[in-house]
């Protein structure tokens, strides 16, 4: 499995989010204490980024329709959205985020 550097555990607030780009694929990146979380950072729904939305507990909530997906599978936890977002492999080195684009089963 190939994994990318793409920022550090700081860059992401505890408990918030933040877009990032893997190739040409972009990804949002949860954090929730010392686990990191990526999730494909289009809504389902509505194509529009959810890295720009809220997080609650282990919830994505996308900002434009309020569509809510799991930020450890991507489904949906609540309307409008009904398709889940796929979920990347993420590791930790150091202090380094590395996320493969392969997806997680």
């Amino acid at each position: 499995m190939s994994y990318e550097k793409v920022c550090r555990v700081a860059d992401i607030p505890d408990g918030g989010v933040i877009g990032t780009e893997v190739g040409e694929t972009p990804v949002a990146l949860v954090r929730k204490g010392a686990e990191v979380f990526a999730l494909h950072d289009i809504c389902s729904h509505a194509e529009v980024k959810l890295s720009e939305g809220e997080v609650y507990d282990d919830t994505l909530e996308c900002w434009l329709h309020g569509s809510c997906f799991d930020i450890r599978s991507g489904k949906p936890t609540g309307p409008p959205a009904t398709r889940p977002v796929n979920v990347y492999t993420v590791k930790i080195e150091g202090d380094d985020v590395l996320v493969s684009l392969a997806q997680e089963s």
